[in-house]
């Protein structure tokens, strides 16, 4: 998979700290251009509070106008990354790591949300679909250094994945969250 990404600065990541920003980013990834109008529809916002988000991307660099698709009427907008990454371990300035933080929790509302509506809409998929999806988790005691060798591991393993071109393909998510347990870890106990 030749994916293209952003590692957002902190200035840049400010721009993402909002839950609306990351839906309409995500949405723009997955089903292609779109107006204002189009992605406030599906979001049930005003498209004058869509337009604002939309510029707020775009001067970020998440986000581009689609000179194809656009007239002077509608403006047309399309992602300008496939992906986005961030460091977790995080920058050293407290503002920055404050930046992250906030971006993590938006991401996580999104990614809580979506994970949602695929438990609810799964009676409606065929069962060649039910079959290939789970919600599984596993616990086990590791080390930093051999979580981060995990995390890497399946990380490559993602990277070598090719899409499928046949017409039985749908967009499939595959979500990698690995974290020490909550309060396991650096707390309390």
């Amino acid at each position: 998979m030749d994916l293209t990404s952003i590692t957002p600065s902190p200035q840049q990541m400010k721009a993402l700290t909002h839950p609306v920003r990351v839906r309409i980013l995500g949405m723009l990834r997955i089903d292609g251009p779109a107006t204002a109008t189009t992605l406030a529809a599906r979001l049930g916002l005003n498209t004058g509070a869509t337009s604002y988000h939309l510029r707020q991307l775009a001067q970020h660099g998440f986000v581009v106008e689609d000179a194809e698709r656009g007239n002077a009427r509608d403006r047309w907008w399309r992602a300008a990354h496939q992906m986005t990454t961030a460091d977790t371990a995080g920058p050293a300035e407290p503002e920055a790591r404050d930046t992250l933080d906030a971006y993590l929790q938006s991401v996580v509302v999104v990614t809580t949300e979506r994970l949602q509506r695929s438990v609810e809409e799964l009676p409606l998929l065929p069962e060649e679909w039910r079959a290939a999806t789970t919600y599984s988790d596993w616990v086990v005691k590791l080390t930093p250094r051999r979580a981060l060798a995990v995390i890497e591991m399946l990380m490559e393993t993602m990277g070598e994945i090719d899409e499928e071109e046949d017409e039985a393909a749908a967009p499939f998510v595959l979500q990698l969250a690995a974290f020490p347990y909550p309060g396991k870890v650096g707390s309390e106990e």
